[in-house]
């Protein structure tokens, strides 16, 4: 049966970690069909227990929109395994490479072999998605998986364990369960490769325990990912492309707009639609089931502080549903029910603009021109995502050629994650490495050059004793 592992010792885990290896040498290659089916079962899970996974993220949450769920934790690993089921035959094909004159008769070949036993840490903020949606790469890679859960999460956890468990021996998908402890155990574990997804502080330690191993890692972190309103774009416009992606959650998604890059003469506008559109889009919202809950006090609380400290320093806060609420009574919520607080005249010294947000706050810094909106990008962190908002093709050029971000999105937010025929990872404190799609089959593959010589063997041209008269031959057409 497959069990979650909960606060026991490193020997447990490094004794799951060891049976799986041995089982992974007993069928080092699964074959095409047994992935197939592998993934199948998969996807039937999904949708057998869609239901359970959409009740047990409202009671993680205290309250989580249902269609949240499903559009950004289940329909993405659905249409991963759709995707994937239709491309892993060509994905799986070596690779015929040119070997070259200096080398010919060899033939040579890149094949594609599963690394072995994928360790996955899973945050809290998309518990299906961020762990099954990895899972079924590495599954179609052939590989054997353990499934680091976050411990904010235990309904889901819950769920996700016992189908998985009737899908799969725990000696080739484990799910662990456990608080920091545990997940510092884990990432110290001698894996084939690790996939982690959070923060960059955590993802640092995630990378020192690993580099002991020598394990090859893949970081999804965040950091401060913006949005560019250049002067071309209609206000409302612009305000339709970026809300969706900043409410769903309630911002608590890791390439979330974290703050606003606006034309100083429309800062007022922009706040202006934002509460005109977020009140359109929930109505009522004290009892509205369309937006969820920041997932719990820990995080509510930090929330608070943000905002307490930019109230602090200067700037102005206003809610996104128009009414005014002081942060005494923000701070008293029970419910952790935040809507937008968009923040204007704020400044660098203010927590808002130093670490990333991750949840309902958004800041809205003034520019005069579309240069000095890049040389804000580009004087911090290279960001995990970038929204381009324009129609102007020029500013469009302009801004992905000038600036680094892990990906962009042009009028529109979020959406490029659900894009499985692309690569995803972001790019220095934002993340290294990548997956999804072929670049994903490929990260959890070991690339395997294969060089094969016949009877001819051309390569004794080189042996010694060197000096040669077809040696000079060689070195006087090569050299050139």
């Amino acid at each position: 049966m497959n069990m979650a592992i909960e606060n026991q010792s490193t020997s447990a885990l490094q004794q799951l970690l060891e049976t799986q290896k041995q089982q992974y040498l007993l069928a080092p290659a699964p074959n095409y069909q047994a992935r197939i089916n592998k993934l199948k079962k998969i996807k039937n899970l999904l949708l057998k227990n869609q239901n359970k996974f959409v009740e047990a993220l409202i009671a993680d949450y205290g309250h989580r929109s249902e269609n949240d769920t499903v559009i950004s934790d289940i329909l993405p690993c659905i249409n991963n395994i759709n995707y994937t089921i239709k491309h892993l035959k060509s994905w799986m094909k070596p690779s015929k490479r040119h070997a070259g004159l200096l080398l010919s008769p060899s033939k040579l070949s890149v094949q594609y072999q599963p690394l072995g036993v994928i360790g996955i840490i899973v945050p809290w903020n998309f518990p299906i998605m961020l762990s099954v949606g990895p899972l079924i790469t590495a599954i179609a890679a052939g590989n054997r998986a353990m499934l680091k859960m976050s411990e904010f999460t235990p309904n889901t956890n819950q769920v996700l364990k016992t189908a998985l468990a009737e899908i799969f021996p725990e000696d080739e998908v484990a799910v662990v369960e456990g608080e920091a402890d545990i997940a510092a155990q884990f990432s110290a574990l001698p894996f084939d490769h690790i996939l982690f997804t959070g923060s960059t502080v955590v993802g640092k330690h995630v990378m020192r325990a690993a580099a002991e191993n020598l394990t090859p890692v893949t970081l999804e972190l965040g950091g401060k990912s913006p949005a560019i309103i250049a002067p071309d774009i209609d206000i409302d416009t612009a305000v339709e492309r970026v809300i969706f992606g900043k409410c769903l959650n309630a911002g608590q998604i890791c390439v979330a707009p974290d703050y606003i890059l606006c034309p100083e003469d429309k800062v007022e506008q922009f706040v202006a639609a934002y509460q005109q559109k977020f009140t359109q889009m929930y109505p009522d919202f004290e009892t509205n089931t369309d937006y969820g809950n920041v997932i719990n006090d820990r995080q509510y609380s930090r929330l608070v502080n943000v905002l307490e400290d930019a109230q602090a320093k200067g700037a102005n806060i206003i809610c996104a549903t128009g009414k005014a609420h002081s942060m005494s009574e923000i701070a008293a919520s029970t419910n952790r029910k935040l809507a937008t607080q968009l923040l204007t005249n704020v400044s660098p010294d203010m927590l808002v603009l130093q670490d990333e947000i991750f949840g309902p706050i958004l800041p809205i810094i003034s520019y005069k021109s579309v240069n000095d909106a890049i040389s804000y990008v580009n004087n911090h962190d290279r960001p995990l995502a970038l929204y381009v908002l324009s129609f102007d093709n020029q500013t469009q050029q302009q801004i992905l050629q000038q600036t680094h971000s892990g990906g962009v999105c042009i009028n529109d937010t979020v959406f490029h994650v659900a894009a499985d025929d692309a690569p995803f990872g972001g790019i220095g404190p934002s993340g290294m490495g990548h997956y999804h799609g072929k670049e994903g089959f490929l990260t959890f593959s070991h690339a395997k050059t294969v060089l094969k010589s016949g009877k001819i063997n051309t390569g004794v041209f080189v042996h010694p004793p060197y000096g040669t008269a077809i040696q000079k031959a060689l070195m006087t057409f090569f050299l050139r």
